[in-house]
C-alpha cells in the first residue's frame, strides 16, 4: 500500500492523489479565465492607442502582454512536469495491515510483519507503517533502508513462547566463552538484525516486551533448573564459566527487545519500550548510532552500547531497579577487542522506581526482595565487560534519581581515557556516588588480556543528596597499576551519615579480581572520599557533608601520589580528622578554611 506519510493513514492513497489532482485543476481554470479577461483588457486598450497614435504607449502595453504570457507559462506548467514533481515528493509506506497483520492482541502477525519489511526492501526501502493496534510477534527481521514506524496508540508485545510461536534460536558464537550469554546472541530477540545499514525505529508508539525473559531460568520449568544446578559443567566451559547452560536462554525463547549488530548508520528514537527483557536495546560493533526521546521502563538492562563509534544517546527517560540503565560496554563478543569511542550522553534521566511505574507516572519504590531490602541500579555505567576500552566519551547534563551512582570501570584490560562529565544530579543514591575501578577480571583471551588503564578522566558541576552512608565515593586502582589524571571540581555530595569509629579503623581489600561494584570492598573507613592507588588527582571546590553524625573521617587516602585539594569543604566531628593518610607523596591543601594550608612531600602515615 502506498502512502504519503503516516499523519493521512485514513485517506486512500488514489483518493488523495486524484482530490489533489482536482483541486489543482479548478485552481488552474481559474487562472487561466483571469488571464484571458486581463489580455483582452490589454488589447483592447491598445486598439485605441493606436487609434490615437501614441507610439510609446503602444510599445508598453505589448511588452505588457508579452510578460504576462511569460508570467503565465511559469506559473502553469504543463501537467506532465507536476505529475513528475509531485511523483518525486511521494514516499513509500507500507502498512502491514495491508499484508495480514490483524493488530487484534490476539493473532500472531510475525509474518505479515516481515512480509511488509522483504517488500519495502524489493521496493528498494521504505517505512513500515504500524498504526494503532496491539501486534503479537515473535522475531522481527529488520533489514537495510528500512525504517519501522509505530504511530500512536500501536504496541508490539512480544508473544509468549509456545507450541507453534518461537523466537529464533540464538545463533552460535565462537566468543561466547568470555562473556555471558545475553551479549554473546542477538537473534534471539523480538526485532534484530546484522550487518545492516540505514536503519530507524521511529514513532510514538510502543515494544512491549511481555513475553520475553531476563534469565535464562526463566525459559526452563523448575524441574529442568533443578536438574541443571546438579548437572556437570559444560565442557566448553571456559575459566570465566562460559558458556554456562544454567546462565543460557533455552532455544524458542527471546530475551531483547531491540538487538543489533555491525549496523551502521542507525536512529532508534520517540519510542517506548516496557518490559524489554535482558536488554531493553543491544547494540554491539555498531557505528553511527542516534538514540534519541526514548522511554524504557524495563525489568533489566536499558540501553547497552557495546564496541560502538559514533554514539549519541539524547533526552531519554530510563527505569531500570534491576540492572543498568544506560551502559557502554566493550566485550569481546565480536573476537576481537573494539573501543566504545566518541560517545555523548545527555540530557537523560535514570532511575529505579518500581518497574512500570515511570510510564504510569507513579514513581513508586515499594519493592523489596526476600530479604526485606533493595538497592535498585538504575544508573550510567562504563562496564563491566571492558576488553576493547572506553575513549573520547561525554556524559552531560544527567540526572540519577532513586539509582546507583556514577561507575566508571575497566577490569578486562581496556583502555578507559579521555573522558568528561559534567552537570549531574543525584539524589536518593543506593551506594556510591561515584565508582571509579581500575581492576584485572581479565575477562578475555589470556595472551592479548593485560591491566588496562583509567585516565585523564574530569568530573565538574555534580550535585548528590542523600547517599548510602555505607560506601563512601571510591576511586580506587590496584597495586603497582594506578589510575592517573582525574579532575573533580565543583561538587557536592551529602551523605545520610551515621558511620562508626569502628568502620573509621576498617581496612578494604584490594579484591583485584573482583566483581567491579563498591560493595567489593566492604564498608569504607571515610564518608566521603576513599582514594587508592592513584596518580594525579585534584579536587577543586568540593564539598561532602552528612545528614546524621559520622564518626569516620571525610577522607582517607592509601598510595596516591600527586594530590592536590583547593577549596576543600569537609564536615566533621570536634574529635575525627579531616584526613587519614597513608603512603601519601606530593600532597598539597589550599584555601580550605578552616584548615591552613598544607604542603607535605610524603607521609607514610598521618591524620589531621
Amino acid at each position: 500500500m502506498l502512502l504519503r506519510t503516516p499523519l493521512e493513514i485514513p485517506v486512500n492513497a488514489d483518493q488523495r492523489r486524484k482530490s489533489s489532482a482536482t483541486k489543482g485543476t479548478k485552481g488552474t481554470t481559474g487562472f487561466r479565465l483571469g488571464f484571458v479577461l486581463f489580455c483582452a483588457f490589454l488589447w483592447r486598450k491598445l486598439e485605441v492607442l493606436m487609434k490615437r497614435q501614441r507610439g510609446w504607449l503602444i510599445s508598453a502595453y505589448l511588452i505588457a502582454i508579452l510578460l504576462a504570457a511569460a508570467g503565465y507559462q511559469a506559473l502553469c506548467p504543463s501537467k506532465s512536469a507536476a505529475s513528475a514533481q509531485g511523483d518525486a515528493r511521494t514516499t513509500a509506506f507500507f502498512d502491514v495491515r495491508t499484508f495480514g497483520a490483524k493488530g487484534d492482541g490476539k493473532t500472531l502477525d510475525t509474518a505479515a510483519i516481515n512480509k511488509a519489511i522483504d517488500t519495502a526492501v524489493a521496493a528498494g526501502g521504505g517505512t513500515v507503517l504500524f498504526p494503532s493496534g496491539n501486534y503479537l510477534s515473535v522475531s522481527i527481521h529488520l533489514k537495510s533502508n528500512i525504517t519501522l514506524y509505530l504511530d500512536q496508540g500501536a504496541v508490539i508485545v512480544a508473544a509468549n513462547t509456545g507450541p507453534g510461536v518461537t523466537y529464533d534460536a540464538p545463533e552460535p558464537n565462537q566468543w561466547d566463552s568470555y562473556q555471558d550469554f545475553g551479549h554473546s546472541h542477538w537473534h534471539n530477540s523480538l526485532i534484530w538484525g546484522e550487518n545492516l545499514e540505514n536503519v530507524s525505529i521511529l514513532g510514538p508508539g510502543m515494544i512491549w516486551g511481555k513475553g520475553l525473559v531476563r534469565h535464562g531460568n526463566q525459559s526452563r520449568t523448575k524441574e529442568q533448573n533443578d536438574a541443571l544446578g546438579n548437572a556437570p559443567p559444560d565442557p566448553r566451559g571456559g575459566p570465566f564459566g562460559y558458556p554456562n547452560p544454567r546462565d543460557a536462554v533455552e532455544p524458542g525463547w527471546g530475551n531483547k527487545s531491540i538487538s543489533l549488530k555491525l549496523c551502521r548508520n542507525v536512529i532508534i528514537r520517540d519510542i517506548t519500550i516496557l518490559h524489554g527483557g535482558h536488554f531493553a536495546i543491544l547494540a554491539t560493533g555498531v557505528d553511527n548510532l542516534t538514540i534519541d526521546n526514548v522511554k524504557i521502563d524495563t525489568n533489566r538492562d536499558g540501553i547497552d552500547v557495546d564496541a560502538c563509534k559514533n554514539v549519541r544517546i539524547s533526552n531519554c527517560s530510563i527505569n531500570s531497579p534491576f540492572d543498568d540503565a544506560i551502559c557502554p560496554k566493550s566485550s569481546y563478543a565480536l573476537g576481537y577487542a573494539r573501543a566504545t569511542e566518541n560517545v555523548t550522553i545527555t540530557n537523560c534521566q535514570v532511575s529505579g522506581y518500581d518497574e512500570g511505574t515511570l510510564l504510569n507516572g507513579t514513581y513508586k519504590r515499594s519493592f523489596r526482595n526476600v530479604s526485606g531490602i533493595f538497592s535498585p541500579t538504575g544508573r550510567i555505567k562504563f562496564g563491566t565487560e571492558s576488553n576493547g576500552g572506553f575513549k573520547n566519551i561525554t556524559v552531560s547534563n544527567c540526572v540519577f534519581d532513586y539509582c546507583r551512582g556514577l561507575a566508571l570501570e575497566t577490569v578486562d584490560g581496556a583502555l578507559l581515557e579521555d573522558v568528561t562529565i559534567n552537570n549531574i544530579t543525584m539524589r536518593d543514591v543506593t551506594n556510591s556516588p561515584i565508582f571509579m575501578r581500575l581492576g584485572f577480571r581479565g575477562r578475555g583471551p589470556k595472551d592479548k588480556t593485560s591491566v588496562g588503564e583509567l585516565r585523564r578522566v574530569i568530573l565538574s558541576n555534580i550535585v548528590v543528596h542523600n547517599a548510602d552512608p555505607r560506601y563512601a565515593s571510591i576511586i580506587s586502582g590496584i597495586p603497582g597499576h594506578y589510575i592517573e589524571d582525574v579532575c573533580l571540581s565543583n561538587i557536592r555530595i551529602y551523605y545520610r551519615g551515621g558511620g562508626t569509629k569502628a568502620q573509621a579503623a576498617l581496612d578494604p581489600p584490594e579484591n583485584e579480581d573482583g566483581y567491579p561494584e563498591p560493595t567489593m570492598f566492604g564498608e569504607i573507613p571515610a564518608y566521603g572520599f576513599f582514594v587508592r592507588h592513584v596518580k594525579g588527582l585534584q579536587m577543586n571546590d568540593v564539598q561532602v557533608s552528612y545528614l546524621n553524625e559520622d564518626a569516620r573521617p571525610p577522607i582517607a587516602m592509601r598510595d596516591v601520589k600527586g594530590v592536590d585539594f583547593y577549596r576543600l569543604r569537609a564536615q566533621h566531628g570536634s574529635d575525627v580528622p579531616t584526613f587519614s593518610l597513608r603512603d601519601i607523596e606530593d600532597f598539597s591543601l589550599q584555601q580550605s578554611w578552616p584548615m591552613a594550608d598544607v604542603r607535605l612531600d610524603r607521609v607514610d602515615m598521618k591524620k589531621f
